[in-house]
């Protein structure tokens, strides 16, 4: 279900348009500009959270068009994700980049993180007087909100709850630092939780501890926990592995 975060795809190729679109539609509120100069317009007169821009244009340019937006007020909080061949050589101010050709599905996950990045965020501002941010896992799951804590290198106290189950994951500056369920500890207690779905989960941004009993960074706990998920499903007979959606191979050139 897409939440509230306002994305603005740019791009002169219809097709790789259209495709980002219908990729990131069930994720964000989207819309789209076939070239900088109506983007620029689109952006000034309704501010996107997120700009999805290719760099090379005729006329302006991606990297003149985030220019031009980062010199406005209204505009100069939004975040970028661009198609830079130099990978950012000249130090442009973009949040990440994708190279063409590029994958849809690889595209749209990276996209996906800094859009998951931004709805955190959003949530955070809008915390209860305590401080405390409190959700639900079918608004952002495990998964998602692990990736959004590393990339915004959050440190807090998550909280997560599915009916009598209860785990608490530290982070500092986005690492996951120690993390506990029920009698187990670390990177255990971590990969037990990943697969939830269901639940509820509480974000303290003063929660601390000084203990540490995980192993791995966040990024690879993520990346075991997958790992081991998978490895159960083949063992229990459910490996979906063979099929794919074609879609999801679908090759974005210029």
């Amino acid at each position: 279900m897409a939440n509230d975060v306002k994305v603005l795809l740019v791009d002169d190729n219809p097709m790789v348009l259209g495709m980002l679109r219908g990729a990131l539609a069930p994720l964000a509120n989207v819309s789209t500009s076939n070239d900088s100069a109506d983007a620029l317009l689109k952006a000034v007169d309704d501010p996107p959270d997120l700009l999805v821009s290719d760099y090379r244009m005729p006329g302006m340019d991606g990297r003149q068009l985030i220019e031009k937006l980062r010199s406005r007020p209204r505009t100069a909080g939004i975040a970028s994700k661009a198609d830079i061949a130099e990978k950012l050589a000249h130090g442009e101010p973009v949040d990440d980049f994708v190279e063409k050709p590029f994958f849809l599905k690889d595209a749209t996950q990276r996209i996906k993180r800094i859009i998951d990045k931004i709805a955190l965020e959003k949530m955070a501002k809008s915390a209860a007087s305590d401080g405390v941010l409190r959700g639900s896992l079918s608004q952002m799951n495990v998964i998602d909100l692990m990736q959004s804590l590393e990339m915004g290198r959050k440190s807090c106290a998550l909280t997560l709850t599915n009916g009598k189950e209860k785990c608490e994951v530290y982070f500092s500056e986005g690492q996951v630092t120690h993390a506990v369920y029920g009698t187990q500890k670390g990177d255990a207690a971590v990969f037990k939780v990943l697969q939830w779905t269901a639940g509820n989960f509480q974000l303290n941004f003063e929660g601390k501890t000084t203990e540490q009993s995980t192993t791995l960074n966040t990024q690879g706990l993520l990346m075991e926990g997958l790992r081991l998920l998978d490895e159960s499903k083949r063992d229990e007979g459910g490996d979906q592995g063979g099929e794919h959606s074609e879609e999801e191979d679908v090759l974005l050139d210029s």
